[in-house]
C-alpha cells in the first residue's frame, strides 16, 4: 500500500485530518506533518526542504496547493515524488468531494418587518411568509415611535394562526403588553424601568441596557435569573464610527460573565448602515457569533443593498457551524 506524507500548517492541520478521514476505501496509508507555520500557503519549497525531516518510507509527498517555489528542485533534493494538493483533496484519490452537513445551525434568525404599522394584515403575512422561506425563524413585528398601531393584535393573531413565532419590537410598554396578550412569543425590548410589565405576561423578554449602563444591565440580568425567567440579553451592537468595536467587547464580556444565558445580536446597525457587500459582512459577523456562542440574530431587509440579508444570514450560520464542527476554516464548504 502506498504511503503518503501530507505537509500542512497549524491552522489547517485539523481540517486536513477531517478531509482525509472522509475518504472512503483509502488505498494508501498516511502521515500528516505540521511544519510549524500558521498558514500552510505561506510555505515555500525551500522551507519545506529545511523542515520536512525524515521522508524514508514515503512514496509521495503532498504539499499545499499554494506553496511557492520550484517543486522539481524539491523532488530532486529529497528524492521523493512531490504533488500539489488541489482544493478538493479527495478528488486526487478518485474519491468524491467532501459534502458538509448544512442542515444544522445553533443561532435563530429574527427577521424584522420594520414598517408593519404601515402595512395591511395581508401584506404583513405575505412578507412574513417570504422571510420564513428565506430562513427567518421568528417574525419581528416593528412598531414606530409615537404612532398608534391599531391592527397590532390582528397581525400577531394571524401570524400565530399560521404557525409563526412572533416578536414585538417596540419601546412602548402599551404595545409590548398588547402584543404579548395577543400571543407574541418575544418582547423586544425590555429595560430596567419596564421590567415590571413582565409580571402578568407570558412572552419571553429581550433585555437591553438603559443608555448603555452596563452595571445596571447586569443587575437586570441577575434579577431575571433570580426570578427564573426565560429571557434573551442584548447589549446592543453599535454602527461603525459610533462605537462598533467597543460594542463587540460588550458581547465578549457578557458571554464571559454569563456563560449559560441566551444572547442576541442585532446586525442591522452594520448591514443597513454600511455600504458594502452584505454577504461578506454577514459571514464575518456570523463567525463572531459562532465563536461567542451567541444564540439569536435580529436582522432587517430595508436598504436596497440589504435585499437578500436573511438568506445570506441563513447560509452563513450553516456554513460557519459546519466549519466549527469539522475544525475547518469556512472555505470550500459551500
Amino acid at each position: 500500500m502506498k504511503k503518503v506524507l501530507f505537509i500542512t500548517g497549524k491552522l489547517a492541520e485539523k481540517g486536513l485530518k477531517t478531509v482525509i478521514q472522509s475518504i472512503e476505501n483509502k488505498n494508501f496509508s498516511y502521515e500528516i506533518r505540521n511544519l510549524n507555520v500558521n498558514v500552510a500557503a505561506l510555505l515555500t519549497t525551500d522551507m519545506i526542504e529545511r523542515r520536512i525531516g525524515d521522508v524514508d518510507g514515503f512514496d509521495e509527498i503532498i504539499i499545499p496547493g499554494r506553496v511557492r517555489g520550484d517543486i522539481k528542485a524539491l523532488e530532486m533534493n529529497i528524492c521523493k515524488k512531490v504533488t500539489r494538493g488541489p482544493d478538493d483533496l479527495p478528488l486526487l484519490f478518485g474519491a468524491k468531494p467532501v459534502k458538509y452537513d448544512l442542515s444544522k445551525f445553533e443561532t435563530s434568525i429574527f427577521g424584522e418587518i420594520t414598517d408593519a404599522l404601515n402595512m395591511t394584515v395581508d401584506q404583513v403575512i405575505e412578507k412574513a411568509e417570504f422571510f420564513r422561506a428565506e430562513g427567518a425563524d421568528v417574525i419581528d413585528v416593528g412598531c414606530l415611535p409615537n404612532k398608534h398601531f391599531p391592527h397590532l393584535e390582528e397581525i400577531v393573531q394571524e401570524l400565530k394562526n399560521r404557525n409563526f413565532y412572533v416578536s414585538i419590537d417596540s419601546h412602548n410598554t402599551d404595545e409590548l403588553i398588547r402584543g404579548s396578550k395577543a400571543g407574541a412569543d418575544y418582547l423586544l425590548s425590555v429595560k430596567s424601568e419596564t421590567y415590571h410589565i413582565l409580571e402578568n405576561l407570558d412572552s419571553y423578554p429581550i433585555l437591553i441596557p438603559t443608555d448603555g449602563n452596563l452595571p445596571e444591565f447586569y443587575k437586570l440580568i441577575d434579577r431575571a435569573i433570580d426570578d427564573k425567567l426565560i429571557f434573551i440579553a442584548d447589549p446592543i451592537l453599535d454602527p461603525i464610527s459610533y462605537g462598533f468595536t467597543e460594542s463587540l467587547v460588550r458581547y465578549v464580556n457578557l458571554r464571559e460573565k454569563y456563560p449559560e444565558i441566551h444572547i442576541m445580536m442585532g446586525l442591522g446597525n452594520i448591514t443597513e448602515l454600511t455600504h458594502a457587500d452584505t454577504s461578506g459582512i454577514n459571514m464575518i459577523m456570523l463567525g463572531i457569533i459562532e465563536e461567542l456562542k451567541l444564540n439569536h440574530i435580529l436582522t432587517t431587509q430595508v436598504s436596497r443593498h440589504c435585499s437578500t440579508v436573511i438568506r445570506e444570514t441563513d447560509l452563513a450560520r450553516r456554513i460557519i457551524h459546519a466549519a466549527s464542527e469539522n475544525n475547518l476554516t469556512p472555505k470550500h464548504i459551500n
